[in-house]
């Protein structure tokens, strides 16, 4: 049997593909209150496998296992006897399924010499055969899946917390690239028209006789907007939206309150960021004040100066810095291994019996444009299924969609009441492209893992996902890029 493993000349073990492992720092357990048969089992071993402990010489009621854990959060948990403890004199925590111990495993700091002697073992027991351990199926109730699900959660949740907290707004700012910016003094046609040429659904409102930013326009500003001069059922002409300012909307915005998930109100109010803010409290503001993106600022300036703008920063920004990060060690955010339809993420179509779940909004492609306007704006999703008589996918209605109405100023003259979305589609000469691009929509299934989920949402223009059935492309549900930062953050 092998009991040393050489590491790598970096501080790492090297893998037979040429990959560096992390190390593995050998780590001793010890249960002190007695018992016949004893093991160790936790978070390091996927909560599936469980380690015999051996009784410690001269202390009949001890035993001990000594285990080789990766640097970084983890927790654990004994069985006495075919009985579940933990220890009351260890850090523990309380989770849905019990009690468990935690540990914290600090990167370690080692000499060349001691890298070339490899002395860290290779196994995850020092000395003990991987032989000799047990699978946990045959020991414990079922439950415990549900079990080692909260536990790769709580793990994935730290770590996701650690690497958050640690990184700035920085790291998102490209290396090159233009932040397109609105004068307050525009009116919303030129607005509208300089969404759609641009193709980008917000940009900042510039007010040169305050000479700093004051709020931010988004296409979901362009849909309400659109949505109240097309109420009446009438058609709209294009001196309707000649006249309105951003000014005079954002005024009104001023005016108007918020209201979050607890039912409490508060008002409008414009929010930005420091390039030095972390990750976490960028994605943090965008999920608490509910807006698209958030302007990133550098007011550190000398000599009274205008504040720079450096970036428009937004949760498909976050994504995207996550995703990179952890391409390569998706070990340390285990729950990312999970089929998206296993775990409490997403808005879901309703099973036979269920009449508490919130319903998944879907059309057709014959209902009109301004029932999709009603639902992208109470339900704030910035995308729809458009769906056929059995359900299928057919179409993603999007923002963009909404924008390109901008086009040969398509919304003039027509009642939004009364056009439909394919009639829509198909003044935009969209149709063709549509049915040749079906297969590139942004959908999942739910067996896709939440990591698949993630790096689709981080390379897509909208900012919903659709679960499809395989085969038929019924669909099943829908994961928002809001939805995924909730549920990894614990918002």
């Amino acid at each position: 049997m092998e009991m040393f493993g050489s590491l790598a000349a970096g501080g790492e073990r090297g893998s037979s593909s040429g990959v560096p492992e992390p190390f593995l720092v050998p780590q001793m357990f010890i249960w002190p209150h007695g018992g016949t048969n004893v093991f160790v089992c936790g978070s390091f071993t996927g909560w599936a496998t469980i380690i015999p402990m051996s009784r410690i010489e001269g202390q009949p009621n001890a035993f001990q296992a000594t285990c080789s854990l990766t640097p970084g959060f983890h927790q654990y948990k004994f069985n006495v006897d075919g009985e579940w403890r933990h220890d009351e004199h260890r850090p523990f925590i309380y989770v849905s399924f019990g009690v468990v111990n935690t540990i914290f495993v600090e990167q370690p700091y080692i000499l060349p010499s001691i890298l070339n002697a490899g002395l860290f073992c290779n196994h995850n027991i020092a000395g003990t055969p991987s032989g000799s351990h047990m699978e946990l199926g045959h020991f414990v109730p079922g439950h415990m899946e549900a079990f080692a699900r909260e536990s790769a959660l709580h793990l994935s949740r730290y770590h996701l917390s650690m690497f958050m907290s640690s990184n700035t707004v920085f790291e998102l700012i490209p290396m090159s690239g233009k932040v397109v910016v609105l004068d307050i003094d525009l009116s919303i046609q030129q607005a509208f028209h300089v969404l759609y040429e641009q193709k980008i659904s917000v940009a900042p409102v510039w007010d040169s006789s305050k000479c700093k930013l004051v709020g931010v326009l988004s296409a979901m500003d362009i849909i309400q907007i659109l949505k109240e001069l097309g109420s009446h059922g009438s058609t709209m002409a294009e001196e309707q939206l000649k006249t309105p300012t951003i000014a005079a909307w954002i005024e009104r915005k001023l005016h108007q309150c918020r209201t979050d998930s607890s039912g409490r109100t508060y008002p409008w109010r414009f929010v930005d960021a420091g390039p030095d803010e972390s990750l976490k409290d960028i994605a943090l503001k965008i999920l608490q004040n509910k807006v698209p993106a958030v302007p990133v600022i550098d007011s550190s300036s000398e000599g009274g100066s205008v504040p720079q703008l450096l970036h428009l920063a937004s949760l498909t920004d976050v994504l995207n810095c996550i995703c990179r990060h952890f391409k390569n060690c998706s070990g340390s955010l285990p729950i990312l291994q999970l089929p998206v339809g296993s775990i409490p993420l997403g808005t879901w179509v309703s099973s036979v019996g269920e009449s508490n779940k919130q319903p998944l909004a879907m059309l057709k492609s014959t209902d009109s444009v301004s029932a999709a306007l009603s639902i992208l704006i109470q339900g704030e999703v910035s995308s729809i299924p458009i769906v056929n008589d059995d359900g299928s996918l057919l179409y993603i209605y999007s923002r963009s969609d909404i924008t390109a109405l901008a086009k040969t100023e398509v919304y003039a003259g027509i009642s939004l009441d009364r056009c439909c979305i394919y009639q829509q589609m198909f003044r935009d000469h969209r149709l063709t492209c549509v049915m040749i691009d079906q297969q590139l929509l942004p959908v999942c299934s739910r067996s896709d893992t939440l990591q698949v989920a993630m790096e689709r949402l981080a390379n897509s223009d909208v900012e919903e996902l659709v679960v499809v059935e395989a085969g038929s492309r019924r669909v099943e549900g829908i994961i928002s890029i809001g939805d995924v930062f909730r549920f990894l953050l614990g918002y």
